[in-house]
């Protein structure tokens, strides 16, 4: 146990060796899953001064605003941290699909027990 991370009241990200955390995005409204990413201290930095979610991209090792092209930014609602500072939780609200294939999540398909994938309709998402 981290007892400094754990108890504190300073934001003290614990980045893994890339300078990475974790970064789980939902729906504020509805609670909704909608994608998991990664930041580093710019995206963190960045997403907190404009109120508009960015991340890194670990394929072109390059921070990316959501929505930069296609229009469909997740603006901040809240962000929060977990207890040893490792993940952090950001509750948006959504300006169109948050999946690159324009579904609203980024968890469309369910894992059957043969191993094949079920696609979920948009009822199933939430």
């Amino acid at each position: 146990m981290n007892a400094k991370a754990d108890e504190t009241n300073q934001f003290l990200p614990r980045f893994d060796a890339a300078g990475l955390v974790t970064a789980i995005v939902v729906d504020a409204a509805h609670g909704t899953l909608l994608m998991v990413a990664h930041m580093n201290e710019e995206a963190i930095t960045q997403s907190r001064s404009t109120g508009r979610a960015h991340f890194w991209s670990r394929s072109r090792q390059a921070l990316w605003r959501k929505g930069e092209s296609s229009g469909n930014e997740l603006e901040l609602i809240e962000m929060l941290v977990d207890c040893d500072q490792d993940a952090i939780l950001l509750k948006v609200r959504p300006m169109g699909p948050a999946c690159h294939t324009g579904r609203r999540s980024c968890f469309y398909r369910r894992i059957e027990s043969d191993g094949t994938l079920a696609f979920l309709g948009d009822d199933d998402q939430g």
